[in-house]
């Protein structure tokens, strides 16, 4: 991921902290944004698949993307939050991920990071 995204993830953090502070409850929004969006994904995809009869085809898959990297934003967002590096916890979890695919017997191009 590039600096620009995690700037715009301390950006975000911080323009929130400063415009609605960071007791509890504003942290349990910011989490609960993470499913906020997941929803908007799940909904966008369903448009992809003209899943609704009443509605037909009412997204393309590049708008899919989008939500879901607002899902991705999101997330790293309430990780700050909650007083974490983003940077280090994805890390970590990608890590545990390149571990399991390569005890597995997976994708041997993915580094596997110490956890």
């Amino acid at each position: 991921m590039t600096d620009t995204i995690w700037a715009a993830v301390r950006a975000c953090r911080t323009a929130l902290d400063e415009a609605n502070g960071l007791d509890r409850q504003e942290l349990t929004c910011r989490v609960l944004k993470v499913a906020e969006e997941a929803g908007e994904a799940a909904g966008a995809w369903i448009g992809v698949l003209g899943q609704n009869p009443r509605k037909g085809v009412t997204h393309t898959p590049a708008e899919v993307a989008g939500e879901l990297a607002d899902v991705a934003l999101a997330a790293l967002i309430a990780i700050e939050s909650l007083g974490f590096d983003a940077r280090e916890v994805l890390d970590r979890c990608a890590g545990k991920v390149g571990a399991r695919l390569a005890s597995a017997g997976g994708n041997p191009e993915v580094p596997v990071t110490p956890v």
